[in-house]
């Protein structure tokens, strides 16, 4: 092989560069360089995934078949297994009872202290839409903070939207009222900063002493950094527990800084120097026997989603340690159930995607109301205009209870819609994806994407919110022929277990095109668009992938 190599050198550095027909000739004597441009460029290999990513703890993705009593849960307390059981849970699911003890063992000498001395391992979920993964840290934290003394913001959970963080929070009340003395906060941009303030701290002004007057605070980020840029009397400095619910979503958001201003905001005593050792907070580095002494109460974090990415370099981000990852896209055999980035979806969804036209979508959508009597339904749209277009439509041609959930409405007015979708009183909910992600509505049997999402993300997510805690439900897609083979090929790299075609027949639509040409008219003149092709063309334009 060396004399192969001497060879070859020996070629090279003899080597001169010669006239070429066609081309300027360069003078003798130089070393050729060049050829790349015949050989191949080789595809980027995936990424080695570090341990913790490539062998995750293994969660049950039949939900069914593996319900786990509430009473043999491991560690957790009997005023808990009593609450879960008069809110009419008798079993767990995969997801909540793998998560769950872990989470209690990590906490199992107390606050102050990890397992042996150690600062216990961050911990991550990721299960599908629908799994009970909110229950899965709400309890836990629930009854570790039962044990403490003095009321401090001792658990933080960050939400993407006000609509997570309201939802997350009502459970969190649901489970820390009657049996602790544990108050639960929201900061969310629903209240003024003077009235967030009013349920966060008390501050005795002759001693410039702030008193905490929440254990639990539920947070946007955005209202978060508000508050700490404030320099206000939220400490986190005995933050024990950062939940980052929608984790994928959180990480996209990372150019918020939020994540940076927790921590240091977390560690803000560490430089005091007559500050009290055992509370002391310096951020880790090494874990090392000189850090470990003395021991100060650790940050561990919590993530949740049901897209977590498996990207090292984004989860990087979070600055997590020794991390365990719970997931049920691998078998119990150890070996991944999904290609490199697929997903779990719903175990009881059936996906459909529908070829159509683009004047022919809104014909679809009241087909499916009042012939298929498929109600109720989650529609999705792309844009907040499409959404509010085809709200105003589907009035006009009558017959149907429908409602448009967007930023158009206020949060009062989004939580009114949702709480009558709930109830029945609406058949129709028309949403951009500000529905798309955690909303947990009962009840929901069929899902619409009335414009194809341009990501597998948003895919997921949208389906997720039908076929939730293993029921069934059925989601459509609504396909323009451009957009089939682009929109299939990236669900089936995503892992679908199968996506069937739906077609409608034409004649089945004809009984209500004369009304529906009508309709449109109507609905050009009442939203002051020149032309019907200028409202047609308006739409493509936000319909398209």
């Amino acid at each position: 092989e060396e004399e192969e190599e001497e060879e070859g050198e020996t070629e090279t550095e003899n080597a001169t560069l010669k006239p070429t027909p066609g081309k300027t000739s360069a003078p003798t004597g130089f070393t050729i360089l060049g050829g790349f441009e015949n050989k191949p460029v080789q595809k980027v290999q995936l990424y080695v995934l570090p341990q913790w990513l490539a062998q995750p703890d293994v969660i049950h993705r039949d939900i069914k078949s593996n319900l786990f009593p509430v009473s043999d849960i491991p560690g957790l307390s009997a005023p808990l297994v009593k609450k879960l059981q008069n809110n009419g849970i008798q079993h767990l699911f995969p997801v909540q009872a793998e998560v769950i003890p872990a989470i209690l063992e990590s906490a199992q000498q107390g606050l102050l202290i990890g397992r042996g001395g150690y600062k216990p391992r961050d911990i991550c979920v990721s299960a599908p839409t629908g799994s009970g993964k909110t229950l899965a840290f709400v309890i836990p934290v629930i009854q570790v903070l039962t044990e403490r003394v003095v009321c401090e913001v001792r658990a933080l959970a960050v939400l993407p939207t006000k609509e997570l963080a309201q939802q997350v929070c009502k459970v969190f009340r649901s489970y820390a009222e009657g049996g602790t003395s544990l108050n639960v906060v929201m900061l969310a941009g629903h209240k003024s900063f003077i009235l967030d303030d009013e349920v966060i701290f008390v501050q005795y002004s002759k001693y410039n002493f702030f008193y905490s007057l929440a254990d639990i605070v539920v947070a946007t980020p955005g209202r978060l950094v508000d508050h700490i840029n404030r320099d206000s009397g939220l400490s986190l400095e005995h933050l024990r527990f950062l939940i980052i619910d929608e984790a994928d979503r959180m990480i996209d958001s990372m150019h918020q800084s939020w994540l940076s201003q927790v921590v240091k905001a977390v560690y803000r005593s560490g430089g005091g120097a007559g500050a009290v050792s055992i509370f002391r907070r310096i951020e880790p580095a090494y874990v090392t026997a000189a850090s470990l002494s003395p021991p100060q109460m650790p940050l561990q974090k919590l993530l949740f989603s049901a897209t977590l990415t498996q990207n090292p370099e984004k989860l990087q981000q979070l600055g997590l340690h020794q991390p365990r990852l719970f997931s049920s896209i691998h078998s119990h055999s150890g070996t991944p159930t999904r290609t490199q980035g697929g997903y779990d979806f719903p175990q009881g969804l059936t996906e459909y995607y529908v070829p159509c036209t683009l004047s022919k979508k809104p014909l679809l959508i009241l087909h499916f109301l009042l012939r298929l009597k498929l109600s109720p339904i989650l529609c999705f749209t792309n844009s907040r205009e499409t959404a509010h277009r085809l709200y105003l439509l589907v009035q006009l041609f009558g017959g149907v209870q429908a409602a448009e959930f967007s930023s158009r409405l206020s949060p009062a007015e989004r939580k009114k819609t949702l709480k009558e979708f709930e109830q029945g009183k609406i058949q129709l909910m028309i949403s951009t994806d500000a529905a798309a992600r955690g909303i947990d509505v009962a009840g929901i049997k069929c899902v619409v994407n009335y414009d194809a999402p341009q990501y597998i993300r948003t895919y997921i997510h949208r389906i997720g919110r039908t076929a939730r805690a293993g029921k069934t439900g059925m989601a459509f897609t609504f396909l323009l022929g451009v957009q089939e083979k682009n929109f299939l090929q990236m669900v089936e790299e995503a892992g679908t277990p199968g996506i069937q075609k739906q077609i409608v027949k034409p004649q089945n639509l004809k009984v209500m095109e004369a009304r529906y040409e009508q309709t449109l008219q109507e609905l050009a003149n009442a939203i002051k668009v020149p032309s019907l092709n200028t409202f047609i063309e308006s739409t493509q334009r936000e319909s398209s992938l």
